[in-house]
Protein backbone atom coordinates (compact mmCIF):
# COMPACT_ATOMS: atom_id res chain seq x y z
CA UNK A 1 0.00 0.00 0.00
CA UNK A 2 2.66 2.49 1.18
CA UNK A 3 4.61 1.81 -2.70
CA UNK A 4 0.82 2.50 -4.53
CA UNK A 5 0.60 5.55 -2.44
CA UNK A 6 4.40 6.49 -3.29
CA UNK A 7 3.95 5.68 -7.16
CA UNK A 8 0.78 7.65 -7.30
CA UNK A 9 2.22 10.56 -5.88
CA UNK A 10 5.20 10.95 -8.33
CA UNK A 11 2.44 10.69 -11.19
CA UNK A 12 1.08 13.43 -9.40
CA UNK A 13 4.21 15.52 -9.28
CA UNK A 14 4.63 15.05 -13.00
CA UNK A 15 0.74 15.60 -13.34
CA UNK A 16 0.25 12.52 -15.17
CA UNK A 17 -2.96 11.17 -14.25
CA UNK A 18 -4.21 8.04 -13.06
CA UNK A 19 -7.06 6.28 -13.81
CA UNK A 20 -8.94 3.74 -12.12
CA UNK A 21 -11.87 1.95 -13.80
CA UNK A 22 -15.02 2.40 -11.41
CA UNK A 23 -17.29 -0.63 -12.83
CA UNK A 24 -16.19 -3.67 -13.51
CA UNK A 25 -14.29 -4.11 -17.37
CA UNK A 26 -15.18 -7.32 -19.29
CA UNK A 27 -12.34 -10.06 -18.80
CA UNK A 28 -10.91 -7.69 -16.82
CA UNK A 29 -8.97 -8.46 -13.35
CA UNK A 30 -11.40 -7.26 -10.19
CA UNK A 31 -10.45 -4.00 -9.19
CA UNK A 32 -8.58 -3.79 -5.42
CA UNK A 33 -10.70 -2.09 -3.45
CA UNK A 34 -7.63 -0.31 -1.53
CA UNK A 35 -6.58 1.28 -5.16
CA UNK A 36 -9.87 3.50 -5.43
CA UNK A 37 -9.07 4.77 -2.03
CA UNK A 38 -7.35 8.55 -2.15
CA UNK A 39 -3.54 8.83 -0.11
CA UNK A 40 -3.28 9.75 2.66
CA UNK A 41 -1.68 13.04 3.37
CA UNK A 42 0.06 12.26 6.79
CA UNK A 43 1.65 9.39 4.69
CA UNK A 44 2.54 10.72 1.67
CA UNK A 45 5.76 11.38 0.52
CA UNK A 46 6.91 15.09 -0.13
CA UNK A 47 5.23 16.48 -3.29
CA UNK A 48 8.20 18.93 -5.16
CA UNK A 49 6.61 21.76 -6.94
CA UNK A 50 5.64 20.75 -10.34
CA UNK A 51 8.45 21.47 -12.78
CA UNK A 52 7.21 22.58 -16.45
CA UNK A 53 9.04 20.67 -18.83
CA UNK A 54 9.48 22.05 -22.04
CA UNK A 55 11.62 21.17 -25.00
CA UNK A 56 14.40 23.58 -26.14
CA UNK A 57 15.49 24.08 -29.48
CA UNK A 58 18.67 22.76 -30.17
CA UNK A 59 21.25 25.68 -31.16
CA UNK A 60 23.53 25.70 -33.69
CA UNK A 61 27.03 24.38 -33.18
CA UNK A 62 29.47 26.96 -32.73
CA UNK A 63 32.33 27.07 -34.22
CA UNK A 64 35.74 26.38 -32.03
CA UNK A 65 38.23 29.03 -31.77
CA UNK A 66 40.55 25.96 -33.68
CA UNK A 67 37.79 26.25 -36.62
CA UNK A 68 37.49 29.96 -37.08
CA UNK A 69 41.46 30.38 -36.89
CA UNK A 70 42.16 27.07 -39.22
CA UNK A 71 45.35 27.27 -38.51
CA UNK A 72 47.47 24.29 -40.10
CA UNK A 73 50.00 22.96 -38.44
CA UNK A 74 52.18 20.77 -40.93
CA UNK A 75 52.75 17.36 -40.13
CA UNK A 76 56.38 16.27 -39.29
CA UNK A 77 56.56 14.24 -43.13
CA UNK A 78 55.52 17.82 -44.23
CA UNK A 79 58.57 19.61 -42.77
CA UNK A 80 60.80 16.86 -43.54
CA UNK A 81 59.93 17.35 -47.36
CA UNK A 82 60.06 20.91 -47.32
CA UNK A 83 64.17 21.04 -47.68
CA UNK A 84 63.64 18.50 -50.44
CA UNK A 85 61.61 20.49 -52.56
CA UNK A 86 63.73 23.82 -52.15
CA UNK A 87 67.14 22.06 -53.28
CA UNK A 88 64.98 20.80 -56.35
CA UNK A 89 64.07 24.29 -57.48
CA UNK A 90 67.65 25.77 -56.58
CA UNK A 91 69.52 26.09 -59.63
CA UNK A 92 73.33 25.53 -59.26
CA UNK A 93 75.55 28.28 -59.13
CA UNK A 94 79.40 28.15 -60.68
CA UNK A 95 81.80 28.06 -57.22
CA UNK A 96 83.68 31.59 -57.57
CA UNK A 97 87.06 32.03 -58.10
CA UNK A 98 89.38 33.25 -55.21
CA UNK A 99 91.11 36.07 -55.93
CA UNK A 100 94.66 36.06 -54.26
CA UNK A 101 96.47 39.21 -52.70
CA UNK A 102 98.60 40.38 -55.16
CA UNK A 103 102.55 40.08 -54.49
CA UNK A 104 105.26 43.10 -53.62
CA UNK A 105 108.52 43.07 -55.17
CA UNK A 106 110.79 44.49 -57.16
CA UNK A 107 113.42 43.43 -60.42
CA UNK A 108 115.84 44.45 -62.31
CA UNK A 109 116.84 43.67 -65.78
CA UNK A 110 120.56 43.92 -66.46
CA UNK A 111 123.11 43.00 -69.04
CA UNK A 112 126.57 41.44 -68.93
CA UNK A 113 128.25 40.78 -71.64
CA UNK A 114 126.35 37.41 -73.10
CA UNK A 115 124.16 37.12 -70.11
CA UNK A 116 121.80 39.08 -69.25
CA UNK A 117 120.43 39.16 -65.13
CA UNK A 118 116.88 39.69 -63.70
CA UNK A 119 118.37 40.49 -60.58
CA UNK A 120 115.81 41.13 -57.33
CA UNK A 121 116.25 44.42 -55.86
CA UNK A 122 116.52 44.13 -52.34
CA UNK A 123 115.41 47.95 -51.27
CA UNK A 124 113.01 48.02 -54.68
CA UNK A 125 115.44 51.27 -55.80
CA UNK A 126 117.82 50.70 -58.31
CA UNK A 127 121.44 49.40 -57.30
CA UNK A 128 123.47 52.16 -56.36
CA UNK A 129 127.37 51.83 -56.56
CA UNK A 130 128.23 51.62 -53.03
CA UNK A 131 125.46 49.19 -52.38
CA UNK A 132 126.55 46.17 -51.02
CA UNK A 133 124.61 43.73 -52.96
CA UNK A 134 125.50 45.56 -55.90
CA UNK A 135 129.06 44.32 -54.71
CA UNK A 136 128.60 41.33 -54.34
CA UNK A 137 126.91 41.56 -57.58
CA UNK A 138 130.14 42.72 -59.60
CA UNK A 139 131.87 40.16 -58.05
CA UNK A 140 129.82 37.26 -58.84
CA UNK A 141 130.05 38.55 -62.74
CA UNK A 142 133.87 38.99 -62.49
CA UNK A 143 133.56 35.00 -61.39
CA UNK A 144 131.92 34.39 -63.97
CA UNK A 145 134.17 35.95 -66.52
CA UNK A 146 131.48 38.56 -67.68
CA UNK A 147 131.36 42.19 -67.42
CA UNK A 148 131.40 43.93 -63.85
CA UNK A 149 129.80 46.66 -64.91
CA UNK A 150 126.19 45.33 -65.95
CA UNK A 151 123.75 47.80 -67.84
CA UNK A 152 120.25 48.46 -67.04
CA UNK A 153 117.69 46.93 -69.65
CA UNK A 154 114.88 49.37 -68.77
CA UNK A 155 113.17 50.16 -66.21
CA UNK A 156 112.54 48.07 -62.70
CA UNK A 157 109.78 45.79 -62.99
CA UNK A 158 107.66 46.85 -59.17
CA UNK A 159 104.88 44.81 -58.58
CA UNK A 160 101.70 45.38 -58.37
CA UNK A 161 101.82 47.69 -61.13
CA UNK A 162 98.69 49.80 -60.00
CA UNK A 163 97.61 50.77 -56.78
CA UNK A 164 94.03 50.22 -56.16
CA UNK A 165 91.31 49.41 -59.04
CA UNK A 166 90.16 46.03 -60.21
CA UNK A 167 92.27 44.57 -62.51
CA UNK A 168 93.54 41.64 -61.52
CA UNK A 169 97.05 41.77 -60.33
CA UNK A 170 97.90 38.24 -58.68
CA UNK A 171 100.08 35.85 -58.99
CA UNK A 172 99.39 34.61 -62.57
CA UNK A 173 98.96 37.73 -64.27
CA UNK A 174 102.58 39.05 -62.64
CA UNK A 175 104.35 35.70 -64.15
CA UNK A 176 102.50 36.55 -67.12
CA UNK A 177 103.93 39.77 -67.22
CA UNK A 178 107.20 39.67 -65.92
CA UNK A 179 108.22 36.62 -68.95
CA UNK A 180 106.49 38.99 -71.52
CA UNK A 181 108.21 42.09 -70.53
CA UNK A 182 111.63 40.01 -70.45
CA UNK A 183 111.35 38.33 -73.85
CA UNK A 184 110.69 41.29 -75.26
CA UNK A 185 113.41 43.13 -73.71
CA UNK A 186 115.70 39.92 -75.08
CA UNK A 187 114.38 39.92 -78.64
CA UNK A 188 115.96 43.56 -78.75
CA UNK A 189 119.07 42.94 -77.65
CA UNK A 190 119.36 39.53 -79.13
CA UNK A 191 122.56 37.00 -79.21
CA UNK A 192 121.85 36.05 -75.26
CA UNK A 193 123.76 32.90 -74.19
CA UNK A 194 122.18 32.75 -70.54
CA UNK A 195 119.62 34.17 -68.45
CA UNK A 196 120.68 34.61 -65.01
CA UNK A 197 117.92 34.81 -62.16
CA UNK A 198 118.91 36.18 -59.21
CA UNK A 199 116.51 35.55 -55.82
CA UNK A 200 113.21 33.93 -55.23
CA UNK A 201 110.68 36.59 -56.73
CA UNK A 202 112.67 36.30 -60.60
CA UNK A 203 112.38 32.68 -59.97
CA UNK A 204 108.95 32.34 -59.10
CA UNK A 205 107.88 35.18 -61.83
CA UNK A 206 110.38 34.50 -64.74
CA UNK A 207 110.28 30.76 -64.43
CA UNK A 208 107.21 29.72 -61.97
CA UNK A 209 110.03 28.15 -59.86
CA UNK A 210 110.16 27.90 -56.34
CA UNK A 211 113.44 28.01 -53.95
CA UNK A 212 115.09 24.27 -54.37
CA UNK A 213 115.28 25.38 -57.93
CA UNK A 214 118.45 27.16 -57.40
CA UNK A 215 121.75 26.39 -58.91
CA UNK A 216 119.90 24.28 -61.30
CA UNK A 217 119.57 25.01 -65.08
CA UNK A 218 115.87 25.41 -66.30
CA UNK A 219 114.44 25.30 -69.46
CA UNK A 220 111.71 28.69 -70.04
CA UNK A 221 109.53 28.63 -73.26
CA UNK A 222 110.17 31.71 -75.10
CA UNK A 223 113.18 32.53 -73.26
CA UNK A 224 116.94 31.24 -73.17
CA UNK A 225 118.39 28.84 -70.96
CA UNK A 226 117.87 29.85 -67.66
CA UNK A 227 120.42 29.70 -64.46
CA UNK A 228 119.03 29.99 -60.98
CA UNK A 229 120.69 31.84 -58.31
CA UNK A 230 119.84 32.56 -54.69
CA UNK A 231 118.92 36.03 -53.55
CA UNK A 232 121.93 38.98 -52.80
CA UNK A 233 120.93 39.20 -49.69
CA UNK A 234 120.81 35.32 -48.95
CA UNK A 235 124.79 35.20 -50.03
CA UNK A 236 125.54 37.61 -47.92
CA UNK A 237 123.43 36.27 -44.52
CA UNK A 238 124.98 32.99 -45.68
CA UNK A 239 128.16 33.03 -46.71
CA UNK A 240 129.01 28.87 -46.83
CA UNK A 241 126.69 29.45 -50.19
CA UNK A 242 129.03 31.33 -52.54
CA UNK A 243 131.36 27.83 -52.39
CA UNK A 244 128.01 25.83 -53.31
CA UNK A 245 126.96 28.82 -56.33
CA UNK A 246 131.25 28.73 -56.99
CA UNK A 247 130.59 25.14 -57.79
CA UNK A 248 127.14 24.73 -59.60
CA UNK A 249 129.04 28.27 -61.97
CA UNK A 250 131.90 26.12 -62.82
CA UNK A 251 129.70 23.72 -64.38
CA UNK A 252 127.67 26.37 -66.21
CA UNK A 253 130.15 28.93 -66.91
CA UNK A 254 131.69 27.34 -70.43
CA UNK A 255 128.12 28.23 -72.16
CA UNK A 256 128.52 31.70 -72.23
CA UNK A 257 132.28 31.78 -72.20
CA UNK A 258 132.04 29.83 -75.51
CA UNK A 259 129.79 32.10 -76.32
CA UNK A 260 132.44 34.76 -75.66
CA UNK A 261 135.49 33.25 -77.73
Amino acid sequence: MIDEVRRRACLGAMQVVSWVPRVALPFAAPSRPELLEPPEPATAAPVRPAVELRAVPEAPPRPSPVERAKIEVPRPAARAEAPAAREETVEPTAPRALSLPPPRFALQLLRAGRCALLVELPTGEPFQSRDPAYLLLRDLLRAAGLADSPRPLGEPVRWPLFKGGNLDQGPQAALEYVQTFVAARLEEEGDCACLWLVGLPALRFAAAAEADACLRELQVEGLPPVWALPGLETLMEEPARKAELWRAMRRVRMRWISANE
